[in-house]
C-alpha cells in the first residue's frame, strides 16, 4: 500500500463516520460534509491504486526485459513462461 491508498482509506472511513453521525442527529451539514470527505477518500484511494498498478507494471516490464534470452537463443515463448512461473 502506498501513502495515497492509506490516506484515502482513512478519509473514506472518517467521512462515513461523520455522515452516519449526521444522519443519526439529523444534521444535514454534517451529512453533506461526511459524504464529501468520503468521496475525496475514495478518489485518493483510487489514485493510489492506479499509482501502485503503474509501479507494478513498470517493475514487471523491467524484470521481463532482463529475463529475455540472449539474441539467437532457441528459447520459445512457452519455455520463457515456464521459466518465469518456476522462478
Amino acid at each position: 500500500m502506498n501513502e495515497d491508498q492509506v490516506k484515502g482509506k482513512l478519509k473514506d472511513v472518517a467521512g462515513r463516520i461523520e455522515r452516519q453521525a449526521g444522519e443519526w442527529t439529523g444534521d444535514k451539514d454534517k451529512q453533506a460534509h461526511g459524504a464529501l470527505k468520503q468521496a475525496e477518500g475514495k478518489v485518493q484511494n483510487a489514485w493510489g491504486n492506479l499509482k501502485d498498478a503503474g509501479e507494478k507494471a513498470a517493475d514487471n516490464k523491467n524484470s521481463n526485459e532482463t529475463d529475455e534470452p540472449a539474441s539467437g537463443s532457441a528459447e520459445t515463448e512457452e519455455d520463457a513462461r515456464s521459466r518465469r512461473k518456476a522462478g
